[in-house]
């Protein structure tokens, strides 16, 4: 089984910087992430969903949900698979949820009338469609093996119906020790990281690497918005779809506040990466180099969330006329 790297990851935007701070050396890990995200090799996905955390209830709900009511095995950070409806009661209770949730351990009074802190972090795992999902799960066991073994209780399940297999994680927010555990941005980067050097050590090409540095545009939403939007329920995206709807009709585009701030991350964007190509070639790396720069020119442009509904809203009606002329001849 291949070394996995522990180190951090490729940071892009440090290369951006002026001064003396600025860096001036490519590290072989380095090279080989600048490798796989100029090449598009598949990006790792680690979300956290936010909704049902912090009420007992809830969480219970969504144990079962993992385990699609006893169907689906559940597997825990001890090693054992648990089946049957009431495997996710079963897990509450040992974990002593209840206790949580009544402040013994959080200081919290039981009838505050507030919601309490999260008692659990609800995670997902997932590659795109094709990736093996025997590797996705077996990647993400080692992942949270080697996290939090000893320290947070934890179960998955892994789900393949859907094209993307993924595997729901939820993890005690307070570990064993008492200590809780937050979840910010530079977390969720070393998740990621993490995540796709275990995929890599199984046989999976995987990578991680912030979208600002991909140049992707396609809006991101949280998980509530996106299953709304699945089933057409989403009041934000009807919202949002109206407004570009609207800006279409009046045949203009109005300026949104943060096009700017796009606009300045992805010339910071390009500035990085012609560092990184000057870099690679200082270090011998003339092929790589050339791709880089290749990749950082054939970026799309930066749009809003408005911008790109509305191009998706056009493509969408000349999909329809086109149909209609098929239909008419």
């Amino acid at each position: 089984m291949p070394t996995i790297n522990s180190g951090p990851g490729f940071d892009l935007f440090s290369y951006a910087r002026r001064g003396p701070g600025r860096r001036d050396h490519l590290s072989q890990a380095e090279v080989a992430q600048i490798a796989r995200t100029v090449h598009r090799t598949p990006e790792v996905m680690v979300k956290v969903l936010t909704q049902g955390a912090a009420n007992l209830g809830a969480v219970r709900r969504h144990l079962d949900y993992i385990g699609r009511k006893g169907e689906v095995e559940l597997e825990t950070d001890d090693g054992r698979s648990l089946t049957g409806p009431d495997a996710g009661d079963g897990l509450a209770d040992e974990w002593n949820l209840d206790l949580e949730q009544g402040g013994s351990r959080t200081g919290l009074p039981a009838e505050s009338g507030k919601p309490g802190p999260r008692l659990v972090h609800k995670l997902v795992f997932s590659m795109p469609a094709g990736t093996p999902a025997g590797r996705v799960l077996a990647a993400t066991r080692n992942f949270m093996r080697e996290e939090f073994a000893l320290q947070h209780r934890y179960a998955m399940a892994l789900h393949t119906d859907e094209p993307h297999p993924h595997v729901h994680v939820v993890l005690k927010a307070v570990s064993e020790q008492g200590r809780r555990l937050h979840i910010r941005k530079a977390t969720l980067r070393a998740w990621r990281e993490g995540f796709a050097r275990q995929l890599r050590a199984a046989g999976v090409e995987a990578n991680a690497t912030p979208r600002q540095a991909r140049g992707e545009v396609t809006p991101r939403k949280t998980d509530g918005i996106y299953r709304a939007s699945r089933r057409g329920e989403s009041t934000h995206m009807r919202e949002r779809a109206q407004a570009a709807a609207s800006m279409l009709a009046a045949g203009r585009a109005s300026v949104e506040p943060g096009k700017a701030k796009l606009i300045e991350t992805r010339q910071e964007a390009k500035r990085a990466w012609d560092v990184v190509g000057d870099l690679l070639m200082q270090q011998g790396q003339a092929d790589l180099s050339a791709q880089v720069r290749r990749f950082a020119a054939r970026m799309p442009p930066p749009v809003t969330e408005r911008e790109w509904m509305a191009r998706e809203l056009m493509a969408a009606a000349g999909e329809r006329s086109r149909q209609q002329e098929a239909r008419t001849l």
